[in-house]
């Protein structure tokens, strides 16, 4: 399920940065804050609006990793796979959970939008291993079972 483009609030983005061409990626950030990932349908009006081409457009997004043109999950949760975590055992968590949300490798999100699991190198919270984030927000000292026990909050609260 991808949303459609409401081309109004599209407008108030490009009017919030002055329709500036070098704004591209603060222009992609808002874009994709509104959306949860980046419709293939903006780049061409960001295209037609900005004058720039698609073409590089969508050679910013790709570039980026922070950029996403598949939709992603009200909760993404991102596991730290980084020395310290997978020392201390990040991997079980991550399987835990994609056999929870029957996700895998190639399967990130879940059907209903409401998931997205990735591996990320590093967050940055080492003394803290293994860690896990949910919507930037940090879980410290996980385990498989706690990874549960967060999936299952997480569900009840929708």
């Amino acid at each position: 399920m991808k949303a459609a483009i409401d081309f109004g609030e599209m407008d108030a983005i490009l009017t919030k940065y002055g329709h500036k061409a070098n704004n591209i990626i603060p222009i992609l950030q808002d874009t994709q804050a509104k959306y949860r990932y980046l419709p293939r349908e903006a780049f061409s009006y960001l295209s037609e609006r900005l004058g720039i081409s698609t073409a590089r457009i969508y050679s910013v997004a790709t570039f980026y990793e922070n950029f996403s043109l598949e939709p992603k999950g009200k909760y993404v949760i991102k596991i730290c796979d980084g020395t310290a975590c997978h020392v201390r055992k990040s991997i079980p968590i991550l399987e835990r959970l994609r056999k929870e949300l029957a996700l895998s490798e190639s399967k990130v999100t879940t059907d209903d939008l409401l998931f997205t699991v990735e591996t990320v190198s590093c967050l940055g919270a080492c003394g803290l291993a293994p860690v896990l984030t949910v919507n930037d927000k940090v879980y410290p000292a996980m385990t498989p079972d706690k990874a549960s026990e967060l999936l299952a909050k997480l569900k009840e609260a929708n």
